[in-house]
């Protein structure tokens, strides 16, 4: 009899991360695998070492995280097929013994530190602010340093030995992560989809107004627009939307096709279908 082979997970390690949480979220049942950063993690789907990996695409206090972003758009031919809404909270942790007044640097993620930035600022104003690969990593680093101190969740201070010094140290309480899960195929309609897409327009004048124009006659919400810079000259920009309903809707697929004849052909992007995380 053959065996089943679990499915397996890459994320943004080492354990403890938000993005394990993400991934624990997304499959408990999964076997979950920690890589160095989202390039790593996209790198092992793409080679078929693991079925899945789970980045970070958002945070509601920071916006974008536009390293993925520009994976995805210049480097990726994944897609997506789910996305999980992670609540943040972070600590402040040190090692076992140290006290508030004795810090001098503080670790964690870029994203991390944003997040935190008024509350660093207020409270550690004189510190030197280092970041991490990840906001574990940050945690275990401190573990082995004095007068250091580190943004994490509750989770990896555990993990690591960590004493917890403050709670709750984001700038906002509304504090969320938006992860995306990457695989070969996205996900069949559920009927309360999300589809996302990145486009080059063409220079013209209206090309954007009536792009968007097109899901606006079809009644298609998007929830989201941005654009990054094309990387082939200024001016130029992939434009990033995240429309409401499935690909194969057939007023997506109209939508789509009106938007494809405004866009460079050769960097009009499906990123995939999945369906909507509750908030």
């Amino acid at each position: 009899m053959t065996s089943v082979q679990p499915r397996r997970v890459a994320y943004l390690g080492p354990p403890g991360t938000y993005t394990e949480e993400a991934a624990r979220r997304y499959a408990p049942e999964a076997v979950r695998l920690p890589f160095s950063n989202p390039a790593a993690v996209i790198q092992a789907v793409t080679s078929h070492e693991v079925d899945e990996g789970v980045v970070a695409i958002e945070n509601s206090l920071e916006g974008s995280v536009t390293d993925v972003l520009d994976l995805l758009i210049h480097d990726s031919k994944l897609l997506i097929r789910a996305e999980v809404i992670v609540p943040i909270e972070h600590c402040l942790l040190v090692k076992p013994g140290v006290r508030a007044a004795e810090i001098e640097t503080i670790y964690s993620h870029p994203q991390a530190l944003g997040q935190c930035r008024r509350y660093i600022e207020g409270h550690f104003p004189q510190a030197q602010v280092m970041a991490a690969l990840s906001t574990a990593a940050a945690v275990e680093e401190t573990m082995g340093r004095d007068r250091s101190g580190a943004i994490g969740n509750q989770r990896s201070g555990e993990l690591y030995g960590a004493e917890v010094l403050d709670r709750g140290v984001q700038d906002n309480s509304n504090n969320a992560t938006r992860f995306v899960v990457l695989g070969g195929s996205d996900h069949p309609p559920t009927g309360r989809d999300k589809t996302s897409i990145s486009f080059v327009l063409e220079d013209r004048p209206g090309s954007l107004m009536r792009v968007l124009q097109a899901f606006s006659d079809r009644s298609i919400n998007l929830s989201k627009i941005e654009s990054r810079p094309s990387k082939d000259g200024l001016g130029r920009y992939f434009f990033l939307v995240d429309l409401e309903g499935h690909r194969n809707d057939p007023a997506v697929q109209d939508a789509l096709a009106v938007a494809l004849e405004h866009a460079d052909p050769a960097r009009f992007k499906v990123f995939g279908s999945y369906p909507r995380a509750s908030d």
